[in-house]
């Protein structure tokens, strides 16, 4: 059973910067595509950005374009989100996923709140 644990969330001033970082285990990390959700209170989670298995490809929202950096490291089995010039509409819980060919998994969120 792979286990997630995000990391790296708190209070951010508007405009600031924060890098989240999500550590993986009990999976083959290189095999899983990785992303990042996240969930503002009342609303629905949202895809923020995708990295394939080798790192080689990313997708990101359109509101986070420009703003926000998907990197992943296969050696530590861990996956990032650089987060830029942060909003207060980026307030939410991050979660990263672990997408897999027969399973995906999810780490519990970590809160990020950004200040205005």
């Amino acid at each position: 059973q792979g286990k997630l644990v995000e990391s790296g969330g708190g209070l951010v001033q508007l405009g600031g910067s924060l890098r989240l970082s999500c550590a993986a285990s009990a999976l083959t990390f290189s095999r899983y595509a990785m992303s990042w959700y996240r969930q503002a209170p009342g609303k629905e989670r949202e895809l923020v950005a995708t990295i394939t298995s080798s790192g080689g490809s990313s997708n990101y929202a359109d509101s986070v374009k420009g703003r926000f950096t998907i990197s992943r490291d296969n050696a530590k089995n861990t996956v990032y989100l650089q987060m830029n010039i942060l909003k207060p509409e980026d307030t939410a819980v991050y979660y990263c996923k672990a997408t897999g060919p027969a399973a995906s998994y999810w780490g519990q969120g970590t809160q990020v709140t950004v200040s205005s």
